[in-house]
């Protein structure tokens, strides 16, 4: 039987460890040290965290089960939202207009009363609650239908990237309630502590890694348990797992919805380090985008998804800094070159260099 923390993921939760520990230490020291790091790459680590829990989310569900999903970025978006929602709630009478019955957009827009959608978002719990319910209720009945009618392959892409555009057009609309084409921003505190203050940044960066952790894990023992194995013959063969008597529908639902959560949670943890959500992370262009980072790491691996994602959008950040330009250009370069070259991706390309015998047995994809 498989370990539940094999090689590949125990050095990846070893450097995560290091990382969440040495950079707040490293922001610390003199400016004059060497090791000195500037503070704000704790939540812009925080944000690269973030994106590799996307990530391990979407390969649960494609690398494992063979939903190529183009709609994952809604569900992280949704999540996003739902935080952003409790956030905005605890400005208060701070806000502008000093209005503490709604937020500032809502008074700009005359609106008198708190629309009902947002009651319970002055709680922390409500909110963190429904970052995780909603995504996985919408998952739950889009796939309930989807899976249900047999709706699979581009088919089921192509859906679901019409899902995630119809909520960007929604969210942008100012009567839907949700800040419109400004999002919703100006967030001040949670649970009482500023979010500008270090020890608040440092505490978000560390829960954003735990929570990684635990996904990872969490993703890890439903692909060795005897439902990851179904999903595997879902993936690979599904009418001769329908035929054996499975019930195929069943599985990918719960597949689905697990990973919606997971990117509903990695949404919830990205808006108080970032400071803002609004309808443009809805854009399918960032759901293609979540591919690339999975494909590029290696699918069907999940810790190569996350590498992935980590390797993706640090050189996001890096091309817009220097040369705006050329991301786009870039982008489309990874996908070509994962396609035409590493089609396993970065650890595929690892174990071509590893000893004969040494190389772990991977799920074929």
């Amino acid at each position: 039987m498989k370990r539940l923390i094999d090689l590949r993921l125990g050095l990846f939760l070893a450097a995560l460890f290091l990382v969440t520990v040495l950079v707040p230490l490293a922001t610390t020291l003199d400016r004059s040290s060497p090791l000195s790091l500037p503070a704000y790459l704790i939540p812009l680590l925080g944000k690269y965290l973030c994106y590799a829990l996307l990530a391990v989310a979407l390969d649960l569900c494609w690398g494992y089960a063979g939903i190529l999903s183009l709609g994952h970025g809604a569900f992280f978006a949704l999540g996003g939202y739902a935080m952003g929602m409790h956030l905005m709630r605890e400005i208060g009478a701070r806000g502008v207009y000093a209005n503490a019955q709604v937020p500032d957009f809502m008074v700009f827009l005359g609106w008198t009363e708190l629309p009902w959608f947002w009651w319970g978002f002055d709680m922390f719990w409500f909110a963190a609650l429904m970052a995780l319910f909603v995504p996985g209720l919408l998952a739950f009945v889009f796939g309930w239908f989807a899976f249900r009618s047999r709706v699979s392959g581009v088919y089921l892409s192509i859906i679901t990237q019409a899902l995630t555009f119809a909520l960007m057009l929604a969210f942008f609309r100012n009567e839907m309630g949700f800040g419109g084409n400004n999002g919703l921003t100006d967030f001040r505190d949670v649970l009482g502590f500023s979010l500008s203050a270090p020890s608040t940044r440092i505490a978000l960066l560390v829960l954003t890694a735990l929570s990684l952790a635990a996904c990872l894990l969490i993703a890890r023992a439903i692909t060795l348990s005897k439902a990851g194995k179904v999903l595997i013959a879902v993936r690979d063969a599904e009418s001769r797992t329908r035929f054996l008597g499975y019930r195929v529908e069943g599985f990918s639902v719960f597949v689905f919805t697990v990973s919606a959560m997971m990117a509903g949670l990695a949404g919830a943890l990205y808006v108080p380090q970032v400071g803002i959500i609004n309808p443009g992370e809805f854009a399918p262009a960032n759901s293609i985008e979540i591919v690339v980072w999975v494909a590029l790491g290696g699918r069907g691996t999940l810790v190569g998804a996350a590498l992935g994602a980590l390797v993706v959008v640090g050189l996001k950040s890096w091309l817009t800094a220097n040369f705006p330009d050329l991301w786009l250009f870039a982008l489309g370069a990874l996908f070509i070159l994962v396609t035409l070259v590493l089609p396993k991706g970065l650890l595929g390309l690892a174990d071509r260099f590893r000893p004969a015998g040494t190389k772990p047995r991977r799920v074929p994809a």
